[in-house]
Order: structure tokens, then sequence, then C-alpha cells
């Protein structure tokens, strides 16, 4: 993958081997057009023919001293234009681009007013989606290729009439990319690489000489604390498991609130003892999805200084059959002293979040959001792009939902009614593993609320669907997507002092 540079534009010449993009709002399109001659020369009635049809795209190729290829974009106005609109289009562009000769690409963001539907009075957070969106474009996961992309740094050069949001944007944008880098690397490495150790090992070096600080218990560490679901589940690899810790107190501004973050850390999932089927199993190195969220949300809160405290709790295991590892039938002692009876054991990662959530607990947060790839059943429920949010706190659950919407990072609330705990009622055990079939995403969150503090707000999302690639959009294929950095960082915008 190119190294990347993402700055505010300041003017100079666009030099050899360059590309811009510009968009232009369908309202008084040719008038639109015009305005942007100066800028990069005559636009044809054939480019602009086909601006005004239903591709709304045109390639020119201006004469001297201007960039060798400008993509021109047109975006719908009028209550049809989404928050990811202008993220989805840098990023087609940009991937587009990033696999040429391009040294450099000039994003003109075109005049925020018309935008203002879609995204309220934030216009550094509409600048922001134009810097996500080319760094998403500019993502690959080459490392393991022969022929990997390793051309020149690609300089991305973003050029706005309100320099003063656009300047803020860029920061920001930058931050949270990073976390959305890290994010995606983690879920996209094969899990042979990738073992609880390994992991563990990348988040310490990823914070290293930051304001966070991590802890790291290893399997002796993790059955002294008498974490029964962490050790069941890690009993039957060669790979043991680790648990992970990052704290992060804001250093000017003394916050009166903590908000933990946990993430399921299965570094893969065989169904371990209930084996997986064979297919699409290769899929499942990305069963630490929620880990790695959390750990990219972690990254980019400390990048970008978030004046909240914060802590991310991330169990790792991997979930292997053979001789030692757990099996149906078993009961288990989890970390609350609740007991488990085990019922099937590809339902292994609730109890990695069943230890995890009584940890974090005891610290008494303001409020605790997991996120896991926990359930095929909220697939089934919501498809692939949208997360499942599990919650009885109206506040918690509206911050994440509206959050949602304005990233794009949707969540959508299903019910929590007590009648669903009955469904995991155990006769020798405090409850068991799995439900019934029906209602499975729903008794997977009602399993997990029993290990969750009293008097703590507390929500599940489950990611089985986004966390995955999906053709949605253009930066969600054709890897593992990060989903719930920007989700995140956004909610801690909502909670900030």
């Amino acid at each position: 993958m190119r190294n990347l540079k993402l700055r505010v534009g300041d003017g100079t010449s666009f030099g050899d081997n360059s590309a811009a993009i510009a968009f232009v709002y369908d309202d008084d399109l040719d008038a639109r057009l015009d305005a942007l001659v100066p800028i990069f020369g005559e636009i044809k009635p054939l480019h602009r023919a086909l601006l005004k049809g239903d591709a709304g795209e045109a390639l020119l190729s201006p004469a001297a001293a201007k960039p060798d290829v400008v993509a021109l974009k047109k975006m719908k106005t009028g209550g049809e234009l989404s928050p990811d609109a202008f993220r989805s289009a840098v990023a087609a562009f940009v991937k587009r681009f990033a696999k040429e000769d391009v040294e450099s690409i000039h994003v003109n963001v075109p005049d925020f007013a018309p935008a203002r539907e879609a995204f309220g009075d934030d216009a550094t957070y509409f600048h922001q989606t134009f810097v996500e969106g080319a760094a998403y474009g500019a993502y690959q996961f080459d490392g393991y290729k022969e022929k990997r992309n390793d051309k020149p740094e690609l300089d991305v050069a973003f050029y706005s009439e309100d320099v003063e949001s656009l300047d803020d944007a860029v920061k920001r944008g930058s931050a949270t990319m990073q976390g959305a880098y890290f994010a995606r690397d983690l879920q996209n490495e094969p899990s042979s690489v990738l073992t609880p150790a390994e992991f563990a090992t990348r988040v310490e070096k990823a914070f290293e000489k930051t304001d966070a600080t991590v802890t790291v218990f290893d399997e002796k560490e993790i059955a002294k604390r008498k974490m029964g679901g962490v050790m069941a589940v890690g009993r039957g690899s060669d790979n043991p498991p680790r648990f992970v810790v990052v704290e992060y107190a804001p250093k000017k501004t003394k916050s009166a609130r903590t908000i933990a973050f946990v993430g399921k850390g299965v570094t893969f999932d065989s169904g371990g003892i209930s084996l997986k089927p064979g297919k699409g199993m290769g899929s499942m190195k990305a069963d630490m999805g929620g880990g790695a969220a959390v750990a990219g949300i972690m990254k980019a809160a400390v990048e970008s200084k978030s004046p909240v405290n914060l802590v991310g709790v991330i169990p790792m295991a991997e979930n292997m059959p053979s001789a030692r590892a757990y099996k149906p039938g078993d009961i288990i002692e989890t970390m609350s002293g609740k007991t488990v009876e085990i019922d099937n054991t590809d339902a292994e990662g609730r109890l990695l979040l069943a230890d995890a959530l009584a940890f974090v607990s005891e610290r008494k947060p303001d409020a605790i959001v997991d996120f896991a790839t926990l359930t095929g059943a909220c697939m089934i429920a919501l498809g692939d792009f949208v997360a499942g949010l599990f919650t009885k706190s109206d506040d918690l659950g509206n911050a994440l939902f509206d959050a949602g919407l304005k990233t794009d990072e949707r969540v959508w609330r299903m019910p929590m009614w007590d009648d669903y705990r009955k469904l995991i009622d155990s006769d020798v055990a405090d409850s068991t593993n799995t439900g019934p079939r029906y209602g499975g995403a729903i008794t997977a969150a009602k399993f997990l609320e029993q290990f969750v503090g009293e008097n703590v707000d507390w929500a599940h999302i489950d990611i089985a669907g986004p966390t995955m690639p999906h053709k949605r959009t253009p930066y969600s294929d054709p890897y593992m997507t990060g989903f719930g950095v920007r989700l995140a960082l956004d909610y801690l915008t909502r909670v900030a002092p």
C-alpha cells in the first residue's frame, strides 16, 4: 500500500502525474461548471452532457499547467444528498488513481450551503468526509503480494473557501483514519500471523510514546483472575489467550466522565468442537473485528486528544478443536462468579465478553459500549451493512443511533425485553451460552447483560455484518472494513464535557 499524505492545499502548481477531483451540484449545473473553468480550463459540451446524464461523471484532459486529468462528479441536492455521498465519491476516484502512477491528487471541496440539509450546521464534518474518503480510497492490504503497490507517496491536497473548517477537518480526519487503518490492518491480517500474543503486541506498540498506557494479562494472569470464559475458549489452541487493557486520560482537560469500550478478540473461530462448515471459514480471521475496532477507536481518540477518560478492553483467544478444548455440556465459572452451561462451543465470543464486561464494570465507568462480531442472526435481521444496537438506556441508544446516521456507520436498535432472558435459562447453571434459533442476536445480548455492573449504562453493538467486506460503498470492498471507529469517535464528541 502506498504511503499517504493528507494536507490542506497551498495553491502551488499541480506538478507532474497529477489528478484533480471536483464536484458540482445539480442545481444550475452550467453556471457551476463555468466557475471551474478558471481552475481547470475549458469544459467541452460532451463533458457537460456526460455530467447531465445518469452517471453524472466526466474525465477531462486539461491543457498545460493544469492537472493531467480532472474527474468531475455531479452531486444531487434537494434532500437526495446523504452524509456519505462525498466520502464514497472521493473514495471511488482515489481508489482508481492510487493504483496508477498518479503522484498527487487535488480535491476541490464545493460550497457547503447546498449540503446543509445533509450535514446540519457542521461544516467541519462536511469537509472531514472528503478527507476520510481519500484515506479509504487509498487503503490496500497488499503486503503479502509479490507485486504490491509500492509506488511513491500519494500526496492528497484539499481546497476550500472555508480554510478554517478545512484545516480542522484534515486534522480530525487524519486522526480518525489512523484508527480506521489500524483496525482494518488488524482485521485483514491472517490468523496464522495475528495470534492473541501478536495482537496484544501490536496494540502495545501502537500506543508507545503516547498518553495511553497498555496492560497485557498473559494466560497465567488470566487464570489468576479467574476469567473462566477467556480460559475456556483459549484452552483448545496452542496459542494462549491474552487480555489487553488500554487506558487514557486527557492531560489538558480533567474529565469527570469515563467511557469504556470492550471488543471481542477471537483471532480465529473454527467453532471449536462445534465445528463450523468449511465454506467461508477463512473469513473467521476477522472474528476479532470488535477487538480491532476498539484498538482503532482508542488509537484515534488518543491521536485526536479526546477530552474524555477512556478504557479499552480486548479479551483475545483462538477458538480451536483439540483434546484440551472446552466441550458442549461443560459448565464454566466466569470472573463474575456466574456459571454458564455450554450448549455450543461456536458461541464463544460472548464468553470472552462476559469476563471483559465484569472486569471493566468494577471500574464503574459512566458507560460501556461493546463491539462484537457476535451473531449471524443479526445479519439475517439487518443485512450486511447495518449493526445491531442493544441497550436499555435511551440516552446511550439515541446518542449511538444519531452518531451512526451522521457517520454512515449505522446501527438499529433491537428489543431488550426480559422475556428473552428466559430463553437462555439452564437447569444446571446460571445460564446457557445459546438460546433457540429464533431471536439469536437478542438472546446473545441478554446473555451479556447479566455480566454488566448495576447502574452502569451499557450498549452492545453486533457488527457481524458491517465488519466484513460488502459492496454498498467503494471503500467497504474488498477488505475488512474497520466498522465502528468513526461511529465511536462521533459518539465521544456527544458526551465530551
